[in-house]
């Protein structure tokens, strides 16, 4: 007679953990991306590198992040940062592609993100134009939810698609996410005139980075308001608009653009505004909106009447956007929300890995902001 057991049955495999090394884990950008993994049920933070800070504990520099285990933070070396499964770049502009290069020679399959600007755009005359130096390439952009606009209806009809089959991601600047979001589906549809955008934008001081600098100190920073970037000369616009080419295929978008740093630690606040195409309503631009995103978790269009605040996204991988046109003026109004550390970066970061690791998308993230 055949012996019963009472263990019912063989539990399934565990799920492979992914070993991961954050590049710059002292900064504001490479923090919230540990933040945000240590949290995260397949990866797993092993290596932290930092260059000022090198030889201290993660303790000291990240002393709201619990790893586990307090990290030694080492040099930024390729041979420190081999034999991971993912490495994350949190650097200055300019300072990724070297490094990235050395580390794809060293080992071809490793996942490389690049949190700075060196691999986002696709044109060498842009980047030479904005950031003044040679062009690094262009890597798999970091934005899933980008619709993409394609002759061939077989062709990929969200940047998503490309990022599951990628080892190389450039993650989007955070500016350039609350207006790509906000604009995308309306220049799609036809429903501004995309050769007469403008956008304003209340930033966080933690966007401007760590690094101490007289004009980011509070006692210079508390109770005013100080725009940047003035003029068309800030880095974001050509992402901005090589984002609306891929989206809707409209090749002379012209976008005036206004940051401005305000006095809280995070969050965007994107205010664009753009002539309506004649008949447009408030209703076709929150159908066309509710159309392109319906099956995004991470964003949220919000009901006729009702408008975002970065209050409501702190924390949260989340966009919220709402939208209107004034009957008056005829100018359409899309104001998007957006963390810019979370959703703007690290979340940004932390969601194209899952599509490239090929675990869920959600994992790690939350759609649920802090409050009060």
């Amino acid at each position: 007679m055949p012996v019963s057991s009472s263990a019912g049955p063989a539990p399934a495999p565990a799920t492979r953990r992914f070993r991961a090394a954050v590049v710059g884990a002292s900064g504001y950008a490479g923090g919230e991306t540990l933040r945000l993994l240590s949290g995260h049920p397949h990866i797993e933070v092993t290596t932290v590198t930092a260059h000022s800070s090198v030889g201290r504990l993660l303790s000291e520099v990240a002393p709201h992040v619990d790893l586990g285990a307090d990290l030694e933070l080492v040099e930024t070396t390729a041979e420190n940062l081999s034999g991971h499964d993912l490495v994350v770049l949190a650097l200055p502009h300019g300072q990724s592609g070297g490094l990235a290069a050395e580390l794809r020679q060293r080992d071809p399959d490793v996942l490389v993100l690049d949190l700075g600007a060196d691999h986002r755009l696709e044109s060498s005359e842009d980047w030479q134009e904005y950031y003044g130096s040679e062009h690094a390439g262009t890597w798999t952009y970091g934005m899933p939810e980008l619709p993409l606009a394609a002759d061939d209806p077989t062709a990929a009809v969200r940047q998503r698609e490309l990022l599951r089959d990628t080892r190389q991601i450039a993650v989007p600047g955070c500016n350039a996410t609350a207006v790509t979001l906000a604009l995308a589906p309306l220049v799609r549809a036809g429903l501004v005139d995309p050769g007469a955008l403008n956008a304003v934008l209340p930033v966080g001081y933690s966007g401007a980075g760590r690094s101490p600098k007289p004009h980011l100190l509070f006692s210079e920073a508390t109770g005013g308001a100080a725009p940047y970037g003035v003029g068309g000369t800030h880095r974001h616009i050509p992402e901005i608009l090589q984002n609306l080419r891929r989206a809707s295929g409209v090749t002379d978008a012209r976008l005036t653009f206004t940051p401005v740093l305000v006095p809280m630690s995070r969050g965007i606040l994107a205010v664009v505004t753009a002539p309506a195409a004649d008949g447009a309503h408030e209703e076709d631009l929150l159908g066309a909106l509710a159309a392109d995103y319906a099956d995004e978790h991470f964003v949220q269009v919000l009901p006729a009447g009702r408008f975002p605040s970065t209050q409501q996204v702190v924390g949260a991988n989340t966009v919220r956007i709402g939208a209107t046109v004034d009957r008056r003026s005829g100018q359409a109004t899309v104001i998007a929300a957006i963390d810019n550390l979370v959703k703007g970066t690290a979340g940004a970061a932390v969601q194209s890995l899952n599509l490239a690791l090929g675990i869920p998308e959600t994992a790690g993230l939350t759609r649920t902001a802090l409050a009060p």
